[in-house]
């Protein structure tokens, strides 16, 4: 028995065995997660797509790099889904868009198609994401997904092993040192550790570099700031430290059987089109300094005037309101009165700057410029829009916190002080789930695309 094993695009993936056809991850939107552009590049026939029948699609975590409606949208809505997810409001809005047998996956539980077993493994955070373990015909695949792997789920994976094949999240991924790049430490210049340690406990015989394939807008020094490994250098520490095993590269589009004798090329996804050079690798350039947010904030759009009132009517009420309503993090930076300056920068670079005043959970606008400051963030006001409005994810909203030096006690509290404690982050998404997938299907029901299953 063989199997067919195919790249979509991220974390996406078909596999085929006997007939039977399965989707992982299936996102065929470029860009995707709203600004992240394929790397490789690569183009969608969608009207192909729409025509593939598939036996099941699984998807391993809410993400919206994961589980896109509008990629969702083109399936046909008998095609049964099973979804990782412990948040009920994902499995109700799925259904929203029209799916009729719809799943939600458990640990261990093995799910069977055609001659194909899928069984959902637990990733390092179980409240948010899984792996999958695929077998067929005596063929064990390890599709790690996005995360990886707990030292406690290891034994019991390796109990498999010599695996066939795992596919493997290889870049980490700096999108919080971004945030703060005047502050942030310099990327380890090896892979990480334990990766060597529970891929030589896998004993795989192929090992494809998966997941985080893309970049930013063209112009976005995000480009060479977010992702430190490149294909070139996974490939080497691990070609050393585990000489029995093959690393495989798998563009979009790329296709290869497997079987008990080795590793097949096979014709390409037709729905899925390269273009340009494929065999690109990321080119990382940690030293470099970024723009100002001012400048960045340039290169969106002006939003409209209503758009706009949005935006500061968030800045001087929604945000003190959300703020008031969530429970300080044990020992936040806030714990401890501060002043906090939110700039919001417009299409032109100007920037409008509020001041608050934060202890605890109190915060209070206030009025005029303080003598000193605690902590500062930056935003473009397009994408603070856009994060209130369509779902626009951290990744890309291009925040900059605490660029400027600050008296000497506060730059003692900074050292101990979590990035994700900033006050904005917090307000947008803490305690919010599904806001990328919701602000999709109400376009998709305003477009009268959501076919009506009930009955």
């Amino acid at each position: 028995m063989t199997l067919k094993i195919s790249r979509i695009l991220h974390a996406g993936y078909v596999f085929e065995c006997e007939g039977a056809r399965i989707a992982f991850d299936p996102v065929v939107e470029n860009p995707f997660s709203r600004n992240c552009h394929a790397f490789p590049e690569v183009r969608f026939d969608h009207a192909q797509f729409r025509a593939v029948h598939f036996d099941a699609v699984f998807i391993s975590h809410f993400h919206d790099d994961h589980c896109s409606f509008d990629s969702l949208d083109l399936l046909d809505r008998a095609t049964p889904l099973y979804i990782y997810c412990v948040f009920d409001e994902l499995f109700d809005m799925v259904r929203e868009l029209g799916f009729s047998k719809v799943h939600q996956l458990r640990l261990d539980a093995p799910v069977q198609v055609g001659p194909m077993t899928v069984i959902a493994r637990e990733a390092m955070d179980a409240d948010v994401d899984s792996m999958f373990h695929i077998q067929a015909g005596g063929l064990n695949v390890l599709n790690v997904v996005d995360s990886w792997i707990d030292p406690d789920m290891l034994p019991a994976l390796a109990r498999f092993a010599p695996w066939d094949m795992v596919l493997w999240p290889f870049q980490t991924m700096r999108e919080i040192e971004v945030l703060s790049p005047s502050r942030a430490s310099p990327a380890p210049p090896q892979l990480p550790e334990e990766w060597i340690g529970q891929l030589a406990a896998l004993k795989p015989r192929y090992v494809v570099p998966s997941s985080c394939q893309f970049v930013q807008e063209p112009w976005s020094w995000y480009n060479h700031a977010f992702f430190p490994i490149t294909y070139r250098q996974f490939e080497q520490e691990v070609g050393a430290a585990l000489p029995d095993a093959q690393v495989v590269r798998m563009n979009p589009s790329v296709s290869f059987v497997l079987d008990r004798d080795g590793l097949h090329a096979a014709p390409p996804l037709s729905w899925v089109v390269p273009v340009g050079e494929q065999d690109v690798d990321y080119r990382y350039e940690g030293h470099a300094t970024p723009p100002p947010t001012a400048d960045i904030a340039r290169h969106f759009p002006a939003l409209t005037s209503d758009e706009h009132a949005r935006v500061i009517d968030y800045c001087t009420s929604g945000l003190l309101d959300k703020y008031r309503g969530m429970e300080l993090p044990e020992e936040s930076f806030f714990e401890k009165p501060r002043v906090w300056r939110l700039s919001v920068f417009d299409h032109a670079g100007e920037g409008t700057h509020f001041h608050y005043r934060i202890e605890g959970d109190t915060i209070d606008l206030m009025a005029g410029v303080p003598d000193a400051l605690s902590w500062t963030t930056e935003v473009p006001v397009a994408r603070l829009y856009a994060a209130l409005e369509l779902g626009e994810a951290l990744t890309s909203m291009y925040m900059r916190m605490n660029d400027a030096v600050f008296d000497q006690q506060t730059e003692a509290d900074l050292l101990g002080a979590e990035l994700v404690d900033d006050p904005l982050i917090r307000c947008l998404f803490n305690d919010v789930f599904g806001a990328y997938q919701a602000a999709q299907l109400r376009r998709i029901k305003e477009r009268g695309q959501v076919v009506d299953t009930a009955g």
